[in-house]
């Protein structure tokens, strides 16, 4: 089972989750104005840039976000001044502005309310017929609304369901009636970020949720108070260390300001970060136990592949991901290699795609961006250089 952890501090909000007492991932907010994945707004498109097909939406905030405009999404009529309800996608990052939508969505734990269309969808991962039927046939749902089912929908009660569909459409009409008497671009809606994606995330497999602020506290005793399928125990911590230094969390997330992560087999990886990419390096080190070199560098791949999943989920590497494995020429151990770097991105909420070996024995990972790496929290810019 896991454990959360989540300490707030000044202008900081941190939440860890632990599996068999190991770091597995960690998540930072920062409290300022800034547009947070989430959050919605009334937007005013600032201006249009035909050649990029993009629109540059004003929120309120001091930069401008933009939005890409696409016939799916039915925004390629937008003019210059029209206000548009928008939805934060991507955080803002260097000098890019954060990333919009017009396909404005609100998550529960169950369900997702969409906007876009009308339908009932269902979670790819619920593969069960008997249960996809009685999703479609006893979901309640207004008609001017979507609903996409998540995959803790499978073992919900279905009244808990439409609870949640009711609750969310709910909240959605508000959004509507504040955006209707507002004549400037403005802040609509806003949960309690990482917290809340946290919970509906994670909290049917964990065992004990433990925080050291009490508004966290009680919002998140609200929030479990009706889910039958939460049973965590709800800790308050109050002592005068640090909660993250006293369960050991900040020595583990110091240890990820290394680029070299060694492996129980003696071999080790090497992360680095480039303009374009990351890029990770396999190299054996000490494992020099096997005489066949095959077997060596099958070995040390094999488990370099579990681990290299483990540190892009702790360390919310994104985007471009290229891996140098050690060179191997059979396919089938290439097959395995790949088999077991897809299973540690099994759990993974992010999008992520592996592409097979190239002819260079290298391969590459798309991973979805969400939220800042581990690296912005971390580190900071030299002023000298």
């Amino acid at each position: 089972m896991k454990k959360i952890y989540i300490e707030r501090q000044e202008k900081l909000l941190r939440v860890a989750i632990k599996e068999n007492d190991k770091l597995i991932e960690c998540f930072t907010e920062e409290e300022n104005d800034k547009p947070m994945v989430g959050q919605i707004y009334l937007g005013k498109v600032d201006h249009i840039v035909n050649g990029l097909k993009c629109a540059f939406i004003d929120v309120g905030s001091n930069r401008n976000c933009f939005m890409y405009l696409d016939n799916r999404f039915k925004n390629t009529d937008l003019k210059k001044g029209e206000y548009v309800l928008v939805e934060v996608i991507k955080e803002d990052l260097g000098n890019k502005g954060a990333k919009v939508t017009n396909a404005v969505s609100l998550p529960g734990r169950y369900c997702v309310l969409e906007t876009f269309d009308t339908k009932i969808n269902i979670s790819k991962k619920i593969t069960d017929e008997n249960i996809k039927s009685n999703l479609e046939e006893n979901i309640i749902k207004p008609s001017d609304i979507g609903i996409t089912i998540r995959t803790a929908g499978a073992e919900a009660d279905i009244s808990l369901i439409n609870n949640e569909i009711a609750g969310l459409y709910e909240k959605y009409k508000q959004i509507l009636n504040t955006a209707k008497y507002s004549t400037n671009p403005r802040l609509l809606f806003s949960d309690e970020g990482i917290i809340d994606n946290v919970l509906r995330d994670n909290a049917g497999d964990v065992s004990c949720i433990t925080v050291n602020n009490a508004d966290d506290f009680q919002h998140i005793k609200e929030y479990i108070s009706d889910k039958k399928d939460i049973t965590s125990e709800i800790k308050l911590y109050d002592d005068k260390i640090d909660l993250f230094f006293y369960y050991g969390i900040e020595k583990e997330i110091l240890l990820l300001r290394n680029n070299r992560v060694y492996l129980s087999c003696g071999g080790y990886i090497i992360i680095e970060k480039t303009e374009a990419m990351y890029v990770i390096d396999v190299n054996s080190g000490k494992n020099i136990k096997n005489s066949n070199i095959e077997q060596t560098s099958y070995k040390t791949n094999m488990e370099a592949a579990k681990v290299i999943a483990q540190q892009i989920i702790l360390r919310n590497l994104s985007g471009i991901i290229l891996i140098d494995f050690i060179d191997t020429e059979k396919t089938s151990m290439k097959n395995e290699i790949l088999a077991v770097l897809k299973s540690g991105f099994e759990k993974d909420k992010n999008k992520t795609v592996i592409y097979p070996f190239t002819e260079l024995n290298l391969v590459q990972i798309a991973r979805r961006r969400h939220g800042r790496t581990i690296y912005n929290y971390l580190e900071e810019e030299c002023s000298s250089c």
